[in-house]
């Protein structure tokens, strides 16, 4: 069955790679070393999983149509990283993605493992948060990183996945921004969220794991009538359905081309990026931070991530908390 489903990969990506040309049975078969009769009964296996594959007599086979799922036939054809969703774990229902990446984590996955599911019973957002999850609506994924980093420094990898997962909601058409630290908004509402956990000792990390969840397709229905007001999506800002499997890879590419800018040129250009793509700085806000609440102008982000907020008692240094946009300056 895994070498089967294997060839369905192949012949997948075959197709894939040809977008509207049509591609010859032999031409597969050659490249692929399979008989016709085995590329045939892979495109019938295809088609039964939801694949529309246009069959027409002496000019081959064309991929027509691919079904709104995130599993690995979907995704691996689409990835061009080198090491980000190389290894897939792809779940229909899972309870929270970054748990069961840590678990993975903890066994020896390798850097570049992502978790996937279309849906999670048990998601979570920052400080112990539900995130609401409904299933093949969305992207919840994590990502596991195996960084040459000090524990200090770990916290700058969620600057660094705001700063991709803005990007690619932006080369999907929705000018999005990051609200420190870690979320994207829309039309000032909620976007996506990123909750980063790792493992470390006092002078190394273990691992890394970035957990993402995109509201892709949702609609308004799809969220508590509470949180209506405050979330949006993908489709909601674009007025049209977007393709989940490619905006997945292009999440997983930009967050490879960031933590490689990272690696090889440190936190500086990613502080700038990240200021590039703030609707934070120059902003009233109020901080809730250690059971205080603050209120001042968000001025900047220091060498560390932290937020830099003037208020009555001068320039305040967050390190964590929850920050409401109030006013523009």
């Amino acid at each position: 069955m895994a070498e089967a489903s294997s060839s369905e990969e192949l012949v997948l990506a075959f197709l894939a790679e040809a977008g509207d040309e049509f591609v010859s049975g032999e031409a597969i078969s050659g490249k692929l070393g399979l008989t016709r009769a085995a590329v045939w009964k892979h495109v019938d296996a295809l088609r039964a999983q939801g694949y529309r594959i246009d069959a027409v007599p002496a000019r081959g086979y064309r991929l027509a149509e691919v079904p709104d799922r995130l599993t690995a036939l979907e995704l691996r054809p689409l990835l061009n990283t080198h090491d980000l969703g190389r290894e897939l774990h792809c779940h229909e229902e899972l309870g929270s993605t970054n748990d069961r990446a840590k678990e993975l984590a903890e066994a020896g996955a390798e850097h570049g493992t992502i978790v996937v599911a279309e849906t999670q019973t048990a998601g979570r957002g920052r400080r112990g948060r539900a995130w609401v999850s409904p299933p093949r609506r969305n992207l919840y994924f994590s990502a596991i990183l195996r960084p040459d980093l000090s524990p200090a420094r770990a916290s700058e990898l969620t600057l660094v996945a705001s700063i991709a997962i803005c990007e690619a909601i932006r080369q999907a058409g929705v000018e999005a921004g990051i609200k420190w630290p870690n979320d994207l908004l829309a039309s000032g509402r909620k976007l996506a969220g990123i909750l980063t956990e790792l493992a470390a000792e006092p002078d190394r990390v273990h691992w890394v794991v970035i957990g993402v969840g995109v509201n892709v397709n949702a609609r308004a229905e799809d969220f508590p009538e509470e949180l209506r007001a405050e979330a949006t999506s993908l489709a909601i800002e674009r007025r049209t359905p977007a393709p989940r499997a490619l905006f997945a890879a292009a999440c997983f590419t930009a967050l490879e081309d960031w933590i490689d800018r990272h690696a090889e040129e440190g936190f500086g250009v990613i502080r700038e990026a990240w200021r590039e793509r703030s609707v934070t700085l120059g902003r009233e806000v109020t901080v809730r931070t250690d059971g205080r609440e603050i209120v001042g102008i968000a001025e900047d982000i220091d060498a560390t991530g932290a937020l830099l907020v003037r208020g009555r008692a001068g320039v305040e240094r967050i390190l964590s908390g929850d920050v409401a946009l109030l006013r523009p300056r």
